[in-house]
């Protein structure tokens, strides 16, 4: 996108907060279905101003398409014995538990073979945290991979999935904090993990939820966390994204994102409609936002793109003010004694790998793999890569026996060697 196109979205996009400051709804309606995708952006882990490939598929193809692929997509499917959490302000989060099948002996499955050889692993519990405007689902892959093999917890960040609305923002008006999310991981812990060993696994906004644990709880990671998996996370400085924009675009959305942020939370239900009015655009922009390779599977696409459609507008806008002020680079210490992955793509133009990067290097014993052909969702565009890897890093905890053999699952794609 040339500079003076990122101006004019970012232009188009202020004049959308002006008619809700001014109350005038007749403009407010025409100026949602632009502000709403430029909100889409965001919901998609991103900034308003990206070029959209001319579509050349009718609309009601396209429609017809979404809808195929929904009823005959198996992703998210996967559901465990459902438990609920309270957070400190009496947000009720949802879980679910996968427990792990029996010692089965010498019938081993093909499935558990693959990962982790013929013995049975150790009771761990691996618990997985999921990003921004996604949903316990995100992890259908690796759920998929590990379920039965280990113990496993999948949870809903607060006003996500089928979790609770957070009690402190309809409240009370607190503003969302990285802090509280790792509240919530405690108050989660505390109910689906009572006791053992830990395994923690964290996506993007989840990556961050742990860092906030590790500095409110030490002694919780040095006593029971025995692993730990960062995927496509920051540990700060997320306000210097550039999310591929040129400087002028990006300095524009920075400039005027605040005041549109704050407006549309507040016309929430306009701007619902003008998401779904611009469905199409939407669609391109979470494809953009969400995967780098081409082939990705429809599917799949249409899985993700569901999953941040389910995220409504006011929620997006209450927890994007949080990333800016998320810095947990002194936390990453508490995370030095134990084996840790560090897993990003090369091409996510949302956590950038260099982010994942500065982490690996601040915790110079941990296992980093840049993946060439991904984007920010990678578990999801290359799933067994993502599998491969923490099937290794319980090995390596200790979960399961040592020199376990670890190969494929998904898909086929390459990884570079882990530095």
């Amino acid at each position: 996108m040339s500079e003076s196109s990122a101006e004019a979205v970012a232009d188009v996009v202020a004049s959308a907060a002006a008619a809700s400051a001014a109350g005038a709804a007749g403009s407010w309606r025409r100026a949602t279905g632009i502000a709403g995708a430029a909100i889409g952006v965001l919901a998609a882990g991103a900034a308003a101003g990206v070029a959209i490939e001319r579509m050349t598929v009718g609309r009601g193809m396209r429609r017809k398409a979404r809808l195929a692929l929904d009823s005959a997509g198996p992703y998210g499917t996967l559901r465990g014995t459902p438990g609920k959490a309270h957070a400190d302000d009496g947000t009720e989060l949802y879980y679910e538990v996968d427990e792990a099948e029996p010692d089965p002996g010498p019938n081993v499955s093909p499935r558990r073979r693959r990962l982790f050889g013929r013995k049975a692993p150790a009771p761990v519990t691996v618990v997985f945290c999921h990003g921004y405007c996604l949903s316990q689902d995100s992890w259908h892959f690796q759920r998929a991979a590990l379920r039965g093999v280990v113990r496993t917890v999948h949870w809903d960040q607060r006003s996500h999935g089928r979790s609770g609305r957070g009690m402190a923002q309809t409240r009370d008006r607190v503003p969302v904090t990285i802090d509280q999310l790792g509240r919530d991981l405690k108050a989660v812990l505390d109910a689906a993990v009572p006791e053992g060993p830990i395994v923690l696994v964290g996506h993007s906004m989840g990556g961050m939820t742990m860092m906030a644990l590790a500095a409110q709880y030490p002694e919780l990671i040095r006593e029971r966390v025995v692993a730990t998996a960062f995927v496509g996370t920051s540990s700060g400085r997320l306000g210097e994204v550039n999310f591929g924009l040129p400087l002028a675009g990006v300095n524009a959305v920075r400039r005027i994102l605040p005041g549109v942020l704050k407006a549309l939370g507040q016309q929430a239900e306009l701007v619902e409609k003008g998401r779904r009015a611009t469905a199409d655009l939407f669609t391109g922009i979470i494809k953009r936002y969400s995967f780098a390779g081409r082939d990705v599977d429809p599917a799949v696409e249409r899985f993700a793109e569901r999953m941040i459609e389910s995220t409504p507008i006011d929620v997006v806008a209450e927890f994007y003010p949080a990333f800016t002020d998320h810095d947990k680079t002194e936390a990453l210490a508490h995370f030095q004694d134990m084996p840790v992955l560090v897993l990003a793509g090369v091409q996510d133009l949302v956590t950038p790998s260099e982010h994942s990067e500065a982490i690996a290097d601040l915790l110079p014993e941990a296992e980093l793999v840049l993946v060439p052909d991904a984007g920010h969702l990678v578990m999801l565009e290359h799933p067994e890569v993502v599998t491969d890897r923490l099937a290794d890093l319980l090995t390596r905890a200790g979960a399961v026996p040592a020199g376990a053999t670890v190969t494929g699952y998904g898909s086929t794609s390459s990884t570079a060697p882990p530095r």
